[in-house]
Order: structure tokens, then C-alpha cells, then sequence
């Protein structure tokens, strides 16, 4: 039987447990944050949550449209956050559960690496355990990044793993970042009814996003009150008592109440011997791999943030799928970045998968787009949306789907049959023959499809 050790409990670590004792190993997770890691318990379960009650304040908002008479709604900030918690904290409890139901041992305890086929743990106590393996699976994620000029104090300057200690609502959130992050807890502050300051040192908003998506959100989050400033980088953040102050590299600055740090991420690889064991590591200390998981050790692979390949806990579960797979002598497919569906949390969501317009518009892909707007859906107009669009990428010649971007109320969900299509191959008329309920939001993929239609 063979023996794989796995450093790290995420979805990294645990998805390529659950894998490898399916097809017969002896599995061990080197655990020292709680099974789960940080995308159950401090960054995509509890961020979600949040981001689920925000989008409750925003239906109250929009009520009165659809002829609803809604009182002033309270938000309890404790509540809301001792709810966030008790469910990341309850799914840690199930995946950890799982996991013994399939035989595999979590010790937990700092891992590192003694060579390529060797994990010593370090227990709370000092104790250390060792473990011989066939196999090394490296998933230790990744931890906000900070600046020495903006350190958190976990009060009123926060990463976004230290919001949820928060029990009382923030009179003016300041966040730094207009990437994904900062985008998403800007918009669930903002729906919370949190005044919100955004800075961002791009020219927009989500500057990594489809540039229309990006567009759509800007203009819904600022007519909604928030305040956007662009080309605006962070020179310092400083607090003085209740007063926290922003300042810009231009010299000005802005006080709020509280201050998210929103600024990235940086890899957990350093001191887990690593360098030592052969296995290399790129620019910003992420971990190197191929298609099928391999570092440069023999023996030695890694998935998940600290890879850096694309940092979505989706993504980390594959990569450790696919390295199982591949360790264990099963069918392997490559990962293939060209077919990952990515949503951004905000309001309204923003859903993403395979070509993107940057691509088509740089010359690098060939390819015809149509853009629907989800205002002429019937079923969107039933439920008071105006913002939003599905966005088509296809094949001049073979007319198959090369990409998709929905904007709009649970893209997230919407981006699936386009991903379907993506991955399959599918073309424009064939997804635009396959029925779609009567009125519903997917109609509008569908009619999008039809209109790429030729004889």
C-alpha cells in the first residue's frame, strides 16, 4: 500500500486525501489551522456567508420597486458575523469527519519537509513525528499580504481574515485594493448600509476582470453611494484611536472608522524545507508545477495557493485530484486552465470562464462576441433588474464556444451552462437549441447563443 503524506488540510490537501484513499493509500494530512484551511474557515466560507446576508439588504433595497413596503431592516453585525463563523467552523467539522470516515489519520501539527519523501510534524508541544512516503503532496496555501506601512492591528486596521470579530457596524470602511477581494467586501459593506470608500491604483475597478463586467459594477456601486477612487495608490495606513487614516502617494488622504487591507496574497512555503528538498520555487516564493501537479522533486507534488497557478479553492481541489491521480497510476487529464468558471462575489456577481475580451481584443485569440443586456429578459424584468449582461465568445470557423461572462444576480449559477459548452466544445447553435425555461435569467445565454447563429 502505498503512503501519501499531505501537508496542509485546504481543498488542496483535503480533496487529494479524499482521492487517494478512494484508490487504496495509506493517507496522512499534516494539519495546523483546522481541516478546511483557510477557504473554510477564514477566506471563501465565512467571506460568502457574509456576502449571502449582504445580498438580503440588497433585495430589502430594491422592494419598494416591486411594490413591497419594507421598515428601516436593522443589521446586527455580531449576529452576523457569530452566524459566519459557527458555519465555517460546522463545515471544517464535516470535511474533517469525512475524511475519518475514510480512513485517512489528520495529525495535527506544523509540516515540513526532510527531503523528498520524508514530513516531519511539530506538534503544539514541541514533539516532533516523522513520516516516510511514497508521495508528498505540498498544500499550505497562501496569507494576506502586508505593507510595513500598513500593519493590521486586528481592531480597526484587518486583513480580510480578521473582519469577523467585528460586533458592532463601522461607521466608514476604507478598503485598500480593487481587486476581487477588495471588490467583494466593499460591495457587502456598502449592502450592509456601511458607508465605503474603495481605493484602488488602477484606472478601474476588478482591473483583472472583463473590462465591461468591470464597467457595469463601477457604475452600480457608485450610484449607490460608494466612493471610488481610481489611480489612487496607498502610501501608509495609521491609526489614531477611533480615527484611521489612509494616505495616498499624492499626498491626500481619507478617515474612516476602519481600514480592510485587501492587497493580495503571499505564499506559506518558506521554512518547510522546500529549497532543501529540490523542490524549486518561483517569483514570490510560489511553488513550481506542471500540468499534473510535479514539482521539480521527484516524488514531491503541490497544489492550491501556494502554487499560484490560479488561486481559487476550485482550482486547488483539482490540482490535488489530479496529483492523486497521477501518483496512484489513474486516469489523468492535465489541468487545463482554459475551461476554470471564476465568479466574483459582489453585487451584482460577476462570472467568468475560457476566453477573455483582453485576449480577443490583443489578437491573441480569433474570435466573434455578443453582449445581451439582462434589462430585456422578461424574468429579469419581473424581478427589478436593470443591470447585467451575458457575454459570448465563439469560433469564427467551427462556431464552437471559446468563452462567456454573465454579469448580473447568481452569475456564479448562470456561468455553468456556458462552462458546459466551453469545456465540451459545444457550439452557438447547439447551446442555443437546448430549451430554457420560460421566462428565466438563462433565457438570455440562450438568446445570446442565437444571435451568433449562421447559415
Amino acid at each position: 500500500m502505498a503512503r501519501v503524506v499531505i501537508v496542509g488540510g485546504g481543498p488542496g490537501g483535503y480533496e487529494s486525501a479524499l482521492v487517494a484513499a478512494q484508490l487504496g493509500a495509506e493517507v496522512v494530512v499534516v494539519d495546523s489551522d483546522g481541516v478546511g484551511g483557510s477557504a473554510v474557515l477564514t477566506d471563501c466560507v465565512p467571506s460568502k456567508t457574509l456576502i449571502a446576508t449582504a445580498e438580503v439588504m440588497t433585495d430589502f433595497g430594491a422592494a419598494g420597486e416591486l411594490g413591497i413596503v419594507v421598515d428601516e431592516p436593522r443589521v446586527d453585525l455580531a449576529r452576523i458575523n457569530e452566524r459566519v463563523k459557527a458555519l465555517a467552523l460546522a463545515q471544517s467539522a464535516d470535511i474533517a469527519g469525512r475524511l475519518a470516515r475514510e480512513g485517512v489519520t489528520v495529525v495535527h501539527g506544523r509540516g515540513r519537509l526532510d527531503g523528498p519523501s520524508r514530513v516531519v510534524a511539530t506538534h503544539d508541544d514541541g514533539t516532533e513525528t516523522t513520516y516516510d512516503a511514497d508521495a508528498v503532496l505540498v498544500a499550505t496555501g497562501a496569507t494576506p499580504r502586508v505593507l510595513d506601512t500598513a500593519q493590521p492591528d486586528g481592531e480597526r486596521i484587518l486583513t480580510w481574515e480578521q473582519v469577523y470579530d467585528l460586533d458592532e457596524l463601522p461607521e466608514h470602511v476604507i478598503v485598500v485594493g480593487s481587486g476581487v477581494t477588495g471588490a467583494e467586501f466593499a460591495s457587502a459593506y456598502q449592502s450592509l448600509g456601511i458607508p465605503v470608500t474603495l481605493v484602488s491604483s488602477r484606472d478601474r475597478v476588478l482591473p483583472g476582470e472583463d473590462q465591461d463586467a468591470a464597467q457595469v459594477l463601477e457604475d452600480v456601486l457608485t450610484r449607490r453611494g460608494m466612493t471610488v477612487l481610481s489611480r489612487s495608490r496607498m502610501q501608509s495606513v495609521t491609526r489614531d484611536g477611533d480615527v484611521v487614516t489612509v494616505t495616498l502617494q499624492d499626498g491626500r488622504e481619507v478617515t474612516g472608522s476602519h481600514c480592510i487591507l485587501a492587497l493580495g496574497s503571499v505564499p506559506n512555503t518558506a521554512g518547510i524545507g522546500l529549497e532543501s528538498a529540490g523542490v524549486a520555487l518561483g517569483e514570490g516564493g510560489f511553488v513550481t508545477v506542471d500540468r499534473v501537479s510535479r514539482t521539480s522533486a521527484p516524488g514531491v507534488y503541490a497544489a492550491g495557493d501556494c502554487t499560484g497557478v490560479f488561486m481559487l479553492a476550485s482550482v486547488a481541489a483539482m490540482q490535488g485530484r489530479i496529483a492523486m491521480a497521477h501518483v496512484l497510476g489513474d486516469a489523468v487529464q492535465p489541468l487545463d486552465l482554459g475551461v476554470v468558471a471564476s465568479n466574483v462575489f459582489t453585487s451584482p456577481e460577476i462570472a467568468t470562464v475560457g476566453v477573455t475580451q483582453q485576449q480577443v481584443d490583443a489578437g491573441e485569440v480569433l474570435a466573434e462576441v455578443v453582449m445581451q443586456p439582462l434589462a430585456t429578459n422578461p424574468r429579469a424584468k419581473m424581478q427589478g433588474i436593470v443591470d447585467g449582461f451575458v457575454k459570448l465568445f465563439v469560433a469564427p470557423g467551427s462556431r464552437s464556444l471559446l468563452g462567456g461572462v454573465v454579469v448580473g444576480p447568481r452569475a456564479s449559477e448562470l456561468i455553468h451552462p456556458v462552462a458546459l459548452a466551453v469545456t465540451e466544445r459545444l457550439t452557438a447553435d447547439q447551446l442555443a437549441q437546448t430549451f430554457t425555461v420560460y421566462p428565466s435569467i438563462s433565457g438570455s445565454v440562450a438568446e445570446a447563443a442565437r444571435r451568433l447563429h449562421q447559415m
